[in-house]
């Protein structure tokens, strides 16, 4: 009898709005508060002695290892990205042995499609002497950075910046002989890279940062518009904890696991691919 009469209690309290109210006003908000408790506690626990970092940041900001050594950052700033790899130099150590072939190349042009702060834009810069590079990103600051970054490493003469890049802005660009075309902006490839835009991309290289985690299909998509123009390489991400465990550079010796895990961490959201995409017939018109 007790346990029927308690069915029925329940039955009239979930039928009826005050019950719902309650639940609101009460459980749900602490489960609410007690998930992004755990949540914040991830990232406020202590990753080990960072007193070694003083190894890592010089006091000129100069990149310390990697395809752009001695580069300059002109702030402790980084956009949309981690800044420690890319002061040590891991930064995207994966595709760093595409980045030298690259830099071999005799590219009139470089553009750079989600260039940040600079980091490509200004090292290819650097790196390829004969080539004039045109620099595109939504935000204002990361392009203040970027010029400011081109200034202090003296290539300011042959870095363009520029806010918005669609396929009428890459015709419109005084392109010369061969290019290079990066693009690493956020799923936004997915529109860029159509068959409408393929003629113009045919006779250039393409390094692309392809973001299937937001859009499961994009890499198919342009693995099948390039497949008659380009040759493709797909190189992989690994995690930070690989990264924290196998790479090996003098400034990490003197810190712990924890440490090297936060200053190599680039903190993807899943395993990214890149796309470096030669052309079968580069430099036409």
């Amino acid at each position: 009898m007790l346990k029927a009469t308690l069915k029925r209690g329940i039955r009239f309290a979930v039928q009826r709005s005050f019950f719902w109210n309650l639940l609101q006003a009460t459980l749900l908000p602490a489960a609410r508060y007690a998930k992004q408790a755990r949540a914040a506690s991830v990232h406020v626990r202590p990753y080990g002695d960072m007193s070694g970092l003083a190894r890592l940041i010089s006091p000129d900001l100069l990149v310390r290892n990697g395809v752009f050594k001695d580069m300059r950052y002109p702030e402790m700033k980084a956009i949309g990205s981690s800044l420690l790899p890319k002061i040590l130099g891991s930064y995207e150590r994966e595709i760093q042995p595409v980045i030298e072939r690259i830099c071999r190349k005799a590219y009139v042009g470089v553009i750079d499609i989600g260039c940040a702060e600079g980091y490509y834009a200004v090292g290819l810069a650097r790196r390829i002497t004969g080539a004039m590079v045109y620099a595109f990103d939504t935000s204002s600051e990361a392009l203040r950075l970027c010029r400011e970054m081109a200034r202090v490493n003296l290539v300011a003469d042959r870095v363009i910046t520029g806010l918005d890049c669609d396929i009428g802005v890459l015709r419109s660009l005084p392109l010369a002989g061969r290019t290079l075309i990066i693009s690493d902006c956020e799923g936004y490839e997915k529109y860029l890279f159509t068959k409408d835009s393929v003629p113009f991309f045919q006779h250039h290289d393409l390094l692309i940062e392809v973001h299937d985690f937001l859009d499961i299909q994009i890499s198919s998509q342009i693995r099948t518009l390039f497949a008659a123009t380009h040759d493709l390489e797909c190189f992989e991400s690994i995690d930070d904890i690989q990264k924290a465990l196998r790479y090996d550079y003098p400034e990490l010796k003197a810190l712990d696991l924890a440490t090297r895990k936060e200053v190599l961490a680039e903190r993807r959201p899943a395993i990214i691919e890149w796309f470096y995409l030669q052309s079968r017939h580069p430099g036409e018109p």
